[in-house]
Formats: structure tokens, sequence, C-alpha cells
């Protein structure tokens, strides 16, 4: 019954992991850039020098589906989408390199360029900050414009250009602030290929019919598990109860 009752204990820990992944992702399926967490299951087995007992059931997510999402046009200047598996570079929270398919920039009253999510966006020379300017416009390679405000001549002049990488080739990992980041340290190398498209956005590419599908097939795998602690109940009660019958 102790086995029983613990390989039960770590599945139903394995759905809960499930579960949350999922609906993490339905919770974000409008956010912009957003990549689905991709769930799976592993035997972990316990085992000794005198014996190999048995195998809990172990679920986490294991990595993201980087699978391009659709884009919309929205027209607007601060708003890019990135072709291809190209990926934005910004700050992350503890100072270091992140990166994210999220294109909807925001313009702080500092002049700091920053993602929907707040995560500062890093140019070529570093954190990109604007100067006072008229007119904002991005390039397909990421090159960064403007029309400095107050300007007679009407040109438009490059400031910066978006420090885009590509992610092909990389072992990147998502993290719980949904961006990603080389797993064990380190930075992806600069894509002098990576293009954007300037007035759009690029969606979730979380699918909710089958992200329903799944939370359904989780209510019923954690229903089974239940009943199988009730059944190892069950048989507890009934075992004890054996013990306890007088003797002939």
């Amino acid at each position: 019954m102790d086995k029983m009752i613990h390989s039960s204990l770590s599945a139903m820990q394995g759905i809960m992991a499930r579960q949350t992944a999922i609906a993490n992702n339905m919770a974000n399926a409008g956010t912009t850039g957003f990549r689905a967490e991709i769930v799976n299951a592993k035997a972990r087995h316990l085992s000794s020098e005198q014996l190999d007992s048995r195998a809990i059931a172990y679920e986490r997510v294991l990595a993201a589906d980087l699978a391009p999402a659709s884009v919309t046009a929205t027209g607007r200047a601060l708003d890019i989408a990135l072709n291809g598996d190209a990926m934005l570079s910004v700050q992350g929270s503890g100072g270091e390199t992140a990166y994210t398919r999220r294109g909807d920039l925001q313009l702080s009253e500092t002049g700091l360029v920053t993602t929907g999510a707040g995560d500062p966006v890093l140019g070529e020379n570093g954190p990109l900050i604007l100067p006072p300017a008229d007119k904002i416009s991005i390039a397909k390679d990421g090159g960064v414009w403007i029309m400095p405000q107050g300007g007679v001549d009407g040109e438009m002049q490059q400031v910066d250009r978006l420090a885009l990488v590509s992610f092909t080739g990389s072992d990147i990992v998502k993290g719980n602030d949904n961006l990603f980041r080389v797993r064990g340290g380190g930075t992806l190398p600069a894509d002098a290929d990576a293009q954007v498209t300037a007035g759009s956005l690029e969606g979730s590419n979380v699918n909710m019919t089958a992200s329903l599908v799944d939370m359904i097939e989780v209510s019923r795998a954690w229903e089974t598990q239940v009943k199988l602690l009730t059944t190892a109940k069950d048989l507890d009660t009934s075992g004890a109860s054996l013990m306890r019958l007088p003797n002939m």
C-alpha cells in the first residue's frame, strides 16, 4: 500500500505542475510575443545499492514552443514583429542580458525604450535611450531613426540599432519572467541578417483549443489518482480489519 500511495502522490505533484503550465499559457494567450511552455513527464528511479525500488512520476516544464505566431499590423511606430528566429536583447531584472520576442516597445519620459513588460531594450551601444524627437522610425534591419525635436531640415538621423540575435543552434531556456537566457550563462551571438517588421506585432503562439483539451485531460488524470488513493486507503483498512480477527 505504501508504494501505491507514494506513486499516486508523485503523479499528483506532476499533474499540478502541468496544470500550472497550462493555466499560465492560457493566461498569456493575448500577450505579445509569448511562447507557450511545454511540459513533459519523466520517470525518476528510486534506487540504492541493495535494491531498485520504483520509479516515480517527475513532470516539469522542459522547454518553450518557439514556433512563430500570427503577425498583426498596428501602424504604431514603436511596434515591431521579429522575423524568422530573431530575438530582441533586453536587460533582465538582475542586470544580465536576456531575450524576448515581445515587440510592443514603449518610450519612457526619460527616453528609455522598454518592452511592454517594462524590460529595458538593448541597442548595440547599451540600453536604448532616445533624445527628444518629433518622429521615430525603426528600419527593417533594426536601425532606430529619429527626427530631432525642433529640427529645421526635417532629416532623419540614426541613433542606434536594436541588438538583434538568433537562437538557432543555441541552448536557451525560458525563465519565470517569460524571458529567454542561455542555459548555463553567456549571451547569444549578434545576427547581422536579422530583420523586423515595423508597425506590426506578433501575438502569442498558445493554441487555446489544445490547451483546453489538455486541461480536461489533466483534470481526469487528477481524479484517477484520487481514486487510487481512496482504493489504497480501503485496502489498508481491510488489511487492518483482517489482522484484528480473533484466533479460531
